[in-house]
Protein backbone atom coordinates (compact mmCIF):
# COMPACT_ATOMS: atom_id res chain seq x y z
CA UNK A 1 0.00 0.00 0.00
CA UNK A 2 1.08 3.51 -0.89
CA UNK A 3 1.38 6.16 1.44
CA UNK A 4 -1.23 8.59 1.36
CA UNK A 5 0.95 11.88 1.48
CA UNK A 6 4.26 12.61 0.38
CA UNK A 7 7.37 11.88 1.47
CA UNK A 8 7.98 15.44 2.77
CA UNK A 9 5.09 15.43 4.84
CA UNK A 10 5.70 11.89 6.27
CA UNK A 11 9.15 12.89 7.18
CA UNK A 12 7.60 16.34 9.11
CA UNK A 13 4.80 14.15 11.04
CA UNK A 14 7.24 11.30 11.91
CA UNK A 15 9.88 13.88 13.30
CA UNK A 16 7.04 15.16 15.34
CA UNK A 17 6.36 12.14 17.51
CA UNK A 18 8.22 12.64 21.11
CA UNK A 19 9.86 10.62 23.09
CA UNK A 20 8.96 12.43 26.22
CA UNK A 21 5.86 12.95 27.70
CA UNK A 22 3.81 11.53 25.72
CA UNK A 23 0.03 11.11 26.23
CA UNK A 24 -0.01 7.77 27.64
CA UNK A 25 3.65 9.23 29.90
CA UNK A 26 1.24 11.50 30.90
CA UNK A 27 -1.66 9.83 31.81
CA UNK A 28 0.17 7.57 34.08
CA UNK A 29 1.65 10.67 35.62
CA UNK A 30 -1.09 12.66 36.77
CA UNK A 31 -3.04 10.34 37.96
CA UNK A 32 -0.58 8.32 40.01
CA UNK A 33 0.02 12.34 41.25
CA UNK A 34 -3.62 12.47 42.09
CA UNK A 35 -3.09 9.34 44.80
CA UNK A 36 -0.05 10.82 46.46
CA UNK A 37 2.83 9.19 44.35
CA UNK A 38 5.99 11.36 44.46
CA UNK A 39 8.60 10.63 41.69
CA UNK A 40 11.48 12.07 39.68
CA UNK A 41 11.49 12.32 35.70
CA UNK A 42 13.78 11.25 33.26
CA UNK A 43 16.48 10.68 35.46
CA UNK A 44 19.39 10.98 33.71
CA UNK A 45 21.66 9.13 35.61
CA UNK A 46 20.17 5.83 35.49
CA UNK A 47 20.57 3.38 32.69
CA UNK A 48 17.49 5.13 29.40
CA UNK A 49 16.67 7.80 31.59
CA UNK A 50 12.92 6.33 32.65
CA UNK A 51 9.93 8.25 32.43
CA UNK A 52 9.22 7.71 35.98
CA UNK A 53 11.77 6.95 38.78
CA UNK A 54 10.30 6.42 42.28
CA UNK A 55 13.57 6.30 44.79
CA UNK A 56 11.36 5.60 47.58
CA UNK A 57 10.55 2.07 46.63
CA UNK A 58 13.79 1.46 44.11
CA UNK A 59 11.66 1.60 41.49
CA UNK A 60 11.00 3.01 38.03
CA UNK A 61 8.34 2.88 35.54
CA UNK A 62 9.01 3.45 31.52
CA UNK A 63 5.93 4.64 29.24
CA UNK A 64 6.54 2.38 26.37
CA UNK A 65 4.88 2.81 22.39
CA UNK A 66 3.94 -0.28 21.12
CA UNK A 67 4.88 1.10 17.64
CA UNK A 68 8.65 2.18 18.79
CA UNK A 69 9.42 -0.74 21.02
CA UNK A 70 8.15 -3.32 19.48
CA UNK A 71 5.17 -4.70 21.37
CA UNK A 72 3.49 -7.93 20.24
CA UNK A 73 -0.31 -6.84 20.44
CA UNK A 74 -2.81 -5.01 17.82
CA UNK A 75 -0.99 -1.73 17.52
CA UNK A 76 2.54 -2.80 16.26
CA UNK A 77 2.40 -3.21 12.58
CA UNK A 78 5.94 -3.39 10.57
CA UNK A 79 5.85 -0.91 8.16
CA UNK A 80 5.38 -1.78 4.30
CA UNK A 81 7.89 0.56 3.27
CA UNK A 82 11.85 1.27 3.97
CA UNK A 83 11.20 -2.63 5.38
CA UNK A 84 15.01 -2.51 6.34
CA UNK A 85 15.37 0.57 7.92
CA UNK A 86 12.17 0.33 10.25
CA UNK A 87 13.68 -3.33 10.89
CA UNK A 88 17.16 -1.61 12.25
CA UNK A 89 15.42 1.00 14.21
CA UNK A 90 12.68 -1.05 16.07
CA UNK A 91 14.89 -3.77 16.99
CA UNK A 92 17.77 -1.21 17.79
CA UNK A 93 14.92 0.26 19.95
CA UNK A 94 14.03 -3.29 21.30
CA UNK A 95 17.57 -4.60 22.10
CA UNK A 96 18.18 -1.52 24.08
CA UNK A 97 14.95 -1.35 26.19
CA UNK A 98 16.45 -5.00 26.86
CA UNK A 99 19.92 -3.97 27.87
CA UNK A 100 18.85 -0.84 29.98
CA UNK A 101 16.36 -3.17 31.52
CA UNK A 102 18.83 -5.39 32.56
CA UNK A 103 21.26 -2.60 33.46
CA UNK A 104 18.34 -1.34 36.18
CA UNK A 105 17.71 -4.62 37.45
CA UNK A 106 21.43 -5.02 38.07
CA UNK A 107 21.61 -2.09 40.09
CA UNK A 108 18.72 -3.16 42.24
CA UNK A 109 15.93 -1.52 40.72
CA UNK A 110 12.35 -3.01 39.66
CA UNK A 111 11.21 -2.08 36.38
CA UNK A 112 7.37 -2.08 35.01
CA UNK A 113 6.39 -1.65 31.45
CA UNK A 114 3.55 0.18 30.76
CA UNK A 115 2.75 -0.22 27.40
CA UNK A 116 0.20 2.27 25.29
CA UNK A 117 -2.15 -0.52 24.42
CA UNK A 118 -3.04 -0.20 28.14
CA UNK A 119 -4.68 2.94 27.02
CA UNK A 120 -5.55 2.77 23.45
CA UNK A 121 -7.36 0.64 21.36
CA UNK A 122 -9.37 -2.32 21.17
CA UNK A 123 -7.51 -3.74 24.41
CA UNK A 124 -7.54 -1.29 26.44
CA UNK A 125 -8.03 -1.41 30.62
CA UNK A 126 -10.10 0.92 32.40
CA UNK A 127 -7.91 3.31 33.65
CA UNK A 128 -9.18 3.06 36.83
CA UNK A 129 -8.13 -0.99 36.46
CA UNK A 130 -4.48 0.37 34.91
CA UNK A 131 -3.71 2.78 38.01
CA UNK A 132 -4.75 0.76 40.37
CA UNK A 133 -2.54 -2.54 39.14
CA UNK A 134 0.54 0.51 38.66
CA UNK A 135 -0.03 1.04 42.42
CA UNK A 136 -0.45 -2.30 43.81
CA UNK A 137 3.05 -2.88 41.80
CA UNK A 138 4.69 -0.12 43.36
CA UNK A 139 3.28 -0.84 46.92
CA UNK A 140 4.06 -5.02 46.49
CA UNK A 141 7.81 -4.69 46.35
CA UNK A 142 8.39 -7.67 44.16
CA UNK A 143 10.40 -8.18 40.72
CA UNK A 144 9.84 -5.91 37.43
CA UNK A 145 6.75 -6.50 35.92
CA UNK A 146 4.45 -5.39 31.92
CA UNK A 147 1.24 -3.92 32.13
CA UNK A 148 -0.39 -4.45 28.55
CA UNK A 149 -4.10 -4.11 27.44
CA UNK A 150 -6.31 -6.99 27.97
CA UNK A 151 -6.17 -10.18 24.91
CA UNK A 152 -8.83 -10.32 23.06
CA UNK A 153 -9.99 -12.89 20.99
CA UNK A 154 -9.37 -12.78 17.62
Amino acid sequence: MTDIVDKKTRSRMMSAIKGKNTKPELTVRRELHKIGYRYKLHDKSLPGKPDLVFPKYKAVIQVNGCFWHKHNCHIFKWPKSRTEFWKNKILGNADRDKKQQQELESAGWRVLIVWECCFKGKTRLPLDQSIGEISNWLECGTGSSQLEGKPFAA
